[in-house]
């Protein structure tokens, strides 16, 4: 990821609150009501002794403490569900945040990340925030203010056993000090290593197919098993030195509580101080512990958070694509523009860096309507002229120009709208049949799904169905055969009513009555609209306007099929081969 310098993690932290901050001061106020109200506890006790030791009636002071002691819990719940309220407040932003980060990355940042650890950041990365946010902030704080307090009412009641009290808290300082860095080194690691732990799962499950054929299950489970290993010993080594740091105060509390219970004793012996007071001191003394374990637990809960930011930070780094994806194209200007223009001009590409170039200035072009086909052994680079038109990938030079106009200078959200793509692997998401189908027309009538249904010869199957288009298909599309898959996938495309149809490799898995069904709506839509096609059967090929011939990242022949038969051995050689291979398959 990005080494770019982030702001630090608390100036993050209080971007998130800064929304919530009416409730947070509020609850704030209710969390120093609480502390109040037991500050007094200690001061109606010393009274309470004074008055039985001087034989007063001590009835109302008993009514006091209760009142106290119940307005003190009733306060404490209140501001507590303020707090938890807006932690969670701060999560639902933090993940909005991040979804829509994600939704809009370049395809070249997520092709350089694990999908599963991206998902942890989300999920798990933003769940830390929880507490870091909002009941650690307003904790920090009236713990701070409820130690001052306290120390300045013992300062009242015994300056001399004040002084012991506090060098018992310097050291307890000096080993939180120390301990700090450890929970933050800690805390990242196992937080790294549940998204590794994610990233693992997510490659099994996708692929859980692939590993039963390959009997690869107990080799993934030890993977699995390994990555939540390390996440748990980096979570053990963080709770460690967590559980030092806040036992620390604790510790140096009873030990000053000894001193002062003997030192404080020879005082009261000497009349230096009374019972009573000697009494208050030491429940002061006591009431220290919470706020020095709270600002303790505190320090460790912000290391752990800021571990949390900085993994999440590291997602705003990522190359995004414009903010115009964020402003819906209208639908009608380009559906009813008529067909597209493609040309490249000189096109270079390569995917990252290092790799090689996959483009080697590639240069057509298609005109208004038809079909153009492109062919090629593997690796020519024809799905990449796909994904330069797309945009999903920006060219290093040269020109891809839709309309005459460089994809670049397109608003993004009306290219696509543009823009009908049926992938090489026909993608079908969870959900129905119907969310599918509608998935990139969501304003689809159903005459409109129902003739789409008939073109792609998917009636037949919607009527087998048990609940018909409102029949769910699986992750994936898991419940559909490969065939029908790629026909829920045309359809899809269809739907959109596009100026320009990209089809990658759509008959592979249609056997030979569908895939002649689809040449003739390929055709049909070939009338109305661009139609660029990657195939590599013949019967699809011929049937094609054009055919441009791509060979190692360069165009090397555009003509018709018998024209190219006749001119270009590599395209010849292609035919052929298909050629014997329908024939062999006959």
């Amino acid at each position: 990821m990005s080494t770019r310098t982030d702001p630090p993690a608390w100036r993050v932290l209080l971007g998130y609150v800064r929304p919530f901050r009416t409730t947070l001061v509020l609850g704030g106020v209710l969390s120093l009501a609480t502390a109040a109200t037991g500050l007094a506890l200690p001061l109606a006790v010393r009274e309470l002794l004074e008055s039985l030791g001087e034989g007063r009636t001590v009835s109302g002071l008993l009514v006091l403490m209760a009142v106290l002691v119940l307005a003190n819990a009733a306060i404490g719940a209140f501001g507590s569900f303020l707090l938890e309220r807006t932690a969670e407040s701060v999560v639902l932003v933090a993940r909005r945040r991040l979804v829509s980060r994600l939704l809009w990355l370049r395809i070249s940042a997520l092709d350089e990340t694990e999908p599963g650890d991206l998902m942890a950041r989300v999920s798990a990365d933003t769940t830390l925030l929880r507490e870091v946010s909002s009941q650690s902030l307003v904790s920090a704080v009236t713990s701070l203010l409820t130690l001052a307090a306290t120390i300045t009412m013992m300062a009242l009641l015994d300056p001399v056993l004040l002084v012991v009290t506090l060098g018992a808290l310097a050291v307890a300082q000096v080993v939180v000090a120390v301990v700090m860095p450890r929970i933050s080194r800690a805390a990242k690691q196992a937080q790294e290593s549940v998204g590794l732990m994610s990233a693992a799962l997510e490659r099994a499950l996708g692929n859980l197919r692939t590993v039963k054929a390959s009997g690869a299950e107990e080799r993934e489970r030890d993977r699995l098993h390994a990555a939540a290993a390390d996440a748990w010993r980096g979570g053990v080594r963080a709770a460690v030195w967590q559980s030092v740091a806040g036992n620390t105060g604790g510790l140096a509390i009873q030990l000053s509580f000894i001193v002062v219970l003997g030192m404080g004793g020879a005082r009261a012996v000497s009349g230096a101080i009374d019972v009573a007071t000697l009494v208050a001191f030491l429940l002061y003394l006591f009431y220290l512990m919470s706020p020095i374990s709270e600002l303790a637990n505190v320090a460790g809960q912000y290391q752990v958070g800021a571990a949390a930011v900085t993994r999440i930070q590291e997602v705003e780094t990522l190359p995004s694509e414009s903010p115009d994806t964020a402003v819906p194209a209208d639908p009608a200007s380009p559906r009813d523009a008529g067909p597209a223009a493609v040309a490249f001009d000189e096109v270079r590409f390569r995917y990252r860096p290092e790799l090689p170039q996959v483009h080697h200035g590639v240069t057509f072009e298609v005109p208004r309507g038809g079909m153009t086909a492109f062919v090629g052994p593997s690796g020519a680079g024809k799905t990449t002229v796909f994904s330069l038109l797309e945009r999903f990938y920006e060219a290093d030079s040269g020109r891809v120009l839709v309309d005459g106009t460089d994809v670049r200078n397109w608003p993004l959200a009306d290219l696509r709208a543009a823009i009908g793509y049926v992938e090489q692997d026909a993608p079908v998401l969870s959900g129905t049949l119907r969310d599918n189908l509608v998935f990139g027309a969501p304003d689809a009538d159903d005459a409109e799904v129902a003739a789409v249904l008939d073109t792609t010869r998917l009636a037949a199957l919607v009527d087998r169905l048990p609940d018909g288009l409102a029949t769910t298909v699986g992750h994936r599309g898991v419940k559909l055969s490969g065939g029908e898959r790629q026909r829920v996938a045309i359809a899809r495309a269809l739907l959109r009513r596009p100026r320009l149809l990209l089809l990658d490799e759509v008959t592979s898995q249609l056997d030979a009555v569908n895939e002649a069904a689809l040449r003739e709506t390929i055709a049909g839509a070939a009338a109305t609209t661009t139609v660029l096609v990657v195939a590599h059967r013949l019967s699809t090929v011929t049937m094609a306007d054009r055919i441009v011939v791509l060979d190692a990242g360069r165009v090397r022949a555009v003509g018709t099929h018998t024209e190219l038969v006749a001119t270009d051995p590599l395209y010849a050689e292609l035919a052929a081969t298909q050629l014997l291979a329908v024939e062999d398959a006959d």
